[in-house]
């Protein structure tokens, strides 16, 4: 599902303007089987809790539940939907500070992505890191599934 992004910026001095944003929420985007053995199937993890629905429905999560990383993998297009970048020549996914999964995310339920940009500063090559704090929520969950603190450059 594609939704317009609640928020655009245009070149550096704007992303640079965004320190301490809140980008907000996405819409809801629900967790298939598919996917999950889709991503079983391109990392090699097949373990049972993701892949078995007859043999998950008796395990821990009472079902099957979405790998960890596939949750985080799944902020990149979530992102998309909370802030368009225009006018720079090239982002770079530059790396993560700190990942968590606190809760599973069980295939069928829905999740979305909330936003905020901890800090956006200058670095060399006319570019700037912008180090964005998210939280993946699961639609009625207490925990949320994936937190995240992910670094990002932008190039003018």
């Amino acid at each position: 599902m594609t939704t317009e992004a609640t928020g655009r910026a245009t070149g550096i001095d704007e992303l640079l303007a965004l320190a301490g944003t809140d980008l907000g929420r996405t819409e809801w985007r629900e967790v298939t089987q598919e996917q999950v053995n889709t991503f079983a199937d391109a990392t090699g993890d097949r373990q049972w809790i993701h892949v078995d629905p007859e043999r998950a429905a008796t395990g821990p999560f009472g079902g099957t539940i979405a790998h960890g990383y596939l949750t985080l993998s799944l902020v990149i297009p979530l992102f998309g939907e909370l802030l368009v970048i225009d006018g720079i020549s090239m982002s770079v996914n530059y790396g993560l500070e700190k990942v968590r999964f606190p809760a599973p995310v069980p295939v069928g339920a829905r999740i979305r992505l909330a936003g905020t940009v901890a800090a956006a500063e200058p670095v060399k090559g006319g570019g700037v890191q912008m180090l964005l704090d998210f939280t993946v929520e699961v639609d009625g969950g207490d925990k949320p599934a994936c937190v995240a603190r992910a670094v990002y450059r932008h190039y003018a």
